[in-house]
């Protein structure tokens, strides 16, 4: 399940719970008013009906931050002029943020660079 997936679930449960709430005021509303203990049974039932749609929402996974996430990647090498990068090498110019954890080594020979982490341009 992707993260998408999981605020679009959340979504679907809170609308699908004020609808709920909604019609049960509706059939609530249209009723017979005559008794004190009508407007308590209405207030009760409509409180229990969201908080059931909040808890549910609430247990159901959030969604993560956007951005470039980087995680538990392996070793890289290289000799010569390469790049050995087993992070994130990237421009500056990226409004989205950078997640880097867990890289491997990096390891360079000769006139190439090693970066484990995050590096800019």
């Amino acid at each position: 399940m992707s993260d998408d997936d999981g605020m679009t679930i959340k979504r679907v449960v809170l609308v699908g719970t004020c609808v709920v709430v909604a019609v049960l005021g509706w059939v609530f509303a249209v009723s017979q008013w005559e008794t004190a203990s009508r407007i308590a049974t209405v207030a009760s039932a409509l409180a229990g009906v969201a908080a059931v749609g909040i808890g549910i929402w609430a247990a159901l996974p959030g969604a993560r931050p956007t951005g470039i996430v980087v995680r538990d990647t392996g070793a890289a090498k290289t000799a010569g002029t390469g790049n050995a990068v087993t992070g994130y090498h990237g421009s500056g110019s990226t409004d989205a943020a950078v997640t880097v954890e867990r890289t491997g080594d990096a390891e360079a020979t000769g006139d190439g660079d090693a970066i484990s982490g995050y590096s800019e341009r």
